[in-house]
């Protein structure tokens, strides 16, 4: 039989990982008999006997027959005093995926209920993509979906997993156990800290770590059975000690001392570069006293009788942390005069703190969550925003990651509700936690009531104030300094549908170009034809992958019109006449608007052309319209292809200046100040220095290609007059084919 463990601790059902009982099915009732009523044990028993059906000649690598592995998954479930509907799921969870049973059945034998969470346990078993990384994403798809849904799916996935990590050593393949291991600690470990299930949680980091760094994990065990031995009878003082001073206050408390985990103190060891031998804080010591007010009684005492490390206080009894979590946390130099880390709470703080969620489970009375309970679950709501946003099954599991494995910083609105961030989040983060309209309308924004940069750093405490605009829109360059995962996904889906936007414009025009020149009238009627060709959605995808270089334009127009046939050209190459007259001719050039990082239009690093400069544009694969001076030298290599030609121009429309690169080709004097003189000649004229490559050195002269932003040739014809009236610039020119 089980060992006996306190009423607040998960049982571990044996000495070695993976072991069970000689009959686990027996363990199981013996241990719902104590909560639950006559009527569900029997319930109990029957989904016992369906699983051992069901799985009948299933074994697991362990050789054991499979039917234990559920059960083992409700005796975890059962040390939580979970209700029965999440006990039978847990029997039941592997048999849809695993046996002939469906879901019908379940809900037949079973109820409805059950069979909605087994389904959403269930790994997805057809799935499209191919790699073991999409299928991943795929599977946490579904469970996020289902979660969100009843938080009871979640309980029963993290003790599924908890019992395949405690036998994981069974599977014979080393990178399946570490590709794993590394899932548990990058997706499951936060999830089961998000709810608080800190039990849990610890002991799948724990068994992670030795699968990912057994060597790691076997010294830190074995230092820490070294200071057991050493070092048992200072725990023994520091607990006495502090027992003495809050009796002698008149406080009754329990207090324990317990070793930080070897996974946390490995973190401790790499976050801080230190070796085990400088970590101070190894053990942490818990005071457990009745009610709020005697946590605040014995941390004004212990802060009385011991000096205080300054900047180690954190209270989570007036601030819980979003997961629910009340403590307080201190650290002092004890009676050793070594730091000691004290956490105080009350019993049920204490409850809640190991089993989270689960302590106070609102299913056990009919009763739907709090409006305080769903704060704890904001964050699910943001993983249904990432799933939302994201197309990839892989980029939505990269920003899930994102929005878990993170250390964090607990800020306030203005209303003084808690928002909780990783480390490094901005204040556009910020606006995407409350809701992802403020964030994308989000102008600027306040940090303690003063006006701040949008990629400022978060820091704790902070209180964030959002302002916003109806016509405002995500910028592409907040994407380079948002931490979290749905302020990425949202920025991205923005700057996609920005971009398809563009390349549906792209792909009409060269089509109706096409259509034009060989004398047809266009209109989107006489092109949808070409949908069910290519097996697309609808005519945008046509005009997508036209603007985009995936589809010829040409292609499409011989499809729609195949017996017709174009006259036979000369083929010649263009010069830069050739080319200004291409341009010229066409009356319906297309404007080039101001675009952002990533959209339909690309200027060519080969000729950097600037406004002012007569242009033309080449239909690149992947990247749109990539925009070329004509007398560019790289058009010669497109000369065998003009249906890729584009006739473009420079819009004349009102906007605001778009900044652009010009290169310059210049020669300096090897002297003092000369560099620094170039600068302030390029900063007086209106430029910026965007890029500076030095070509050439030799003792009295310095080569050297500058890119200068500027608005268009005029203002760059203004900075070279300038620089050629500098005494230490010798030569300056615009750069050519470079």
């Amino acid at each position: 039989m089980p060992q006996t463990t306190p009423p607040n601790a998960l049982k571990d059902n044996s000495a070695l990982p993976g072991a069970v009982p000689a009959d686990a099915a027996a363990a199981l009732i013996e241990r719902v008999s104590e909560y639950l009523p006559a009527p569900d044990i029997e319930k109990i028993k029957k989904a016992i006997a369906f699983a051992r059906v069901k799985h009948e000649g299933q074994l697991r690598s362990s050789g054991e027959p499979y039917y234990t592995h559920p059960v083992e998954v409700s005796l975890i479930l059962a040390d939580m005093r979970l209700d029965t509907s999440t006990i039978l799921t847990a029997i039941l969870h592997d048999t849809v995926e695993d046996t002939e049973a469906t879901l019908d059945d379940l809900k037949k034998e079973f109820s409805p209920e059950v069979a909605s969470l087994v389904d959403g346990v269930s790994k997805l078993t057809k799935i499209e993509s191919k790699t073991v990384e999409g299928k991943q994403a795929e599977n946490f798809r579904k469970l996020v979906l289902a979660m969100s849904e009843d938080i009871r799916v979640l309980l029963v996935k993290l003790a599924d997993r908890l019992h395949n990590m405690r036998t994981l050593h069974h599977v014979p393949k080393i990178d399946k156990r570490q590709r794993i291991a590394a899932e548990t600690i990058e997706i499951y470990a936060p999830l089961a800290e998000r709810i608080g299930v800190h039990a849990i949680k610890e002991e799948l980091e724990d068994l992670a770590f030795g699968h990912m760094k057994p060597e790691a994990r076997e010294s830190i065990t074995a230092r820490l059975s070294f200071l057991r031995s050493e070092g048992g009878s200072v725990v023994g003082d520091i607990i006495s000690g502090v027992q003495k001073i809050l009796k002698e206050a008149g406080i009754n408390a329990e207090i324990t001392g317990r070793e930080k985990t070897r996974y946390s103190i490995w973190k401790k060891m790499q976050r801080k570069n230190v070796a085990f031998e400088q970590l101070s804080d190894i053990m942490a010591f818990r005071v457990v006293v009745d009610s709020a007010a005697e946590c605040y009684h014995v941390l004004g005492v212990i802060h009385s009788a011991f000096p205080t490390v300054p900047g180690r206080f954190k209270d989570y009894i007036s601030t819980p942390k979003p997961n629910g979590y009340k403590s307080i946390h201190t650290t002092v130099l004890g009676p050793h005069n070594q730091r000691i880390e004290i956490q105080i709470r009350t019993n049920d703080m204490h409850s809640e703190a190991d089993l989270g969620v689960a302590a106070h489970w609102a299913y056990k009375n009919g009763k739907p969550p709090s409006p305080d309970e769903l704060k704890k679950f904001r964050w699910l709501r943001d993983l249904l925003d990432i799933l939302d946003a994201e197309k990839k099954p892989e980029d939505f599991l990269e920003n899930t990651k994102l929005a878990l494995f993170q250390d964090m910083v607990y800020c306030f609105t203005p209303k003084g509700d808690l928002i909780e961030l990783p480390n490094g989040a901005t204040p556009v983060d910020f606006a995407y936690a409350i809701h992802s309209n403020v964030g994308d309308r989000t102008v600027s924004g306040k940090i303690n009531g003063r006006i701040v940069p949008l990629n400022t750093k978060l820091t704790n405490g902070d209180q964030v104030e959002i302002q916003t605009q109806k016509n405002q829109t995500p910028s592409a360059t907040w994407e380079r300094f948002v931490v979290t995962g749905k302020a990425k996904s949202h920025i991205r889906r923005f700057i996609r549908q920005t971009q398809r936007d563009q390349y549906v414009q792209l792909g009409r025009a060269i089509l109706q170009k096409i259509f034009k020149t060989e004398g047809y009238d266009y209109t989107d009627k006489a092109v949808s034809p070409a949908v069910g060709q290519f097996k697309t959605e609808n005519l945008d995808d046509i005009f997508a992958g036209i603007g985009q270089g995936n589809i010829v334009g040409r292609d499409i127009f011989k499809i729609l019109f195949p017996s017709h046939r174009t006259e036979p050209s000369v083929k010649k190459i263009p010069g830069p006449s050739d080319n200004f007259e291409r341009a010229r001719k066409d009356s319906n050039a297309l404007p080039i608007k101001g675009l952002i990082p990533g959209m339909a239009v690309h200027y060519a690093r080969c000729c950097h052309p600037l406004p002012g400069d007569r242009i033309v544009g080449i239909v690149t694969t992947g990247k749109g319209v990539t925009v070329h001076t004509i007398d560019c030298e790289t058009l010669e290599t497109f000369a065998d292809t003009p249906e890729r030609w584009l006739d473009v121009q420079w819009s004349d429309e009102n906007e605001k200046p778009e900044s652009h690169v010009g290169r310059l080709n210049i020669t300096i004097t090897n002297a003092q100040g000369s560099l620094a003189t170039l600068s302030t000649v390029i900063s007086k004229n209106g430029g910026n220095i965007t890029n500076l490559k030095i070509t050439n050195r030799s003792t009295d002269f310095w080569d050297m290609f500058v890119d200068v932003g500027v608005g268009d040739t005029r203002h760059l014809n203004d900075v070279i007059a300038a620089l050629r009236a500098t005494s230490c610039v010798m030569s300056v020119d615009r750069a050519r084919g470079r």
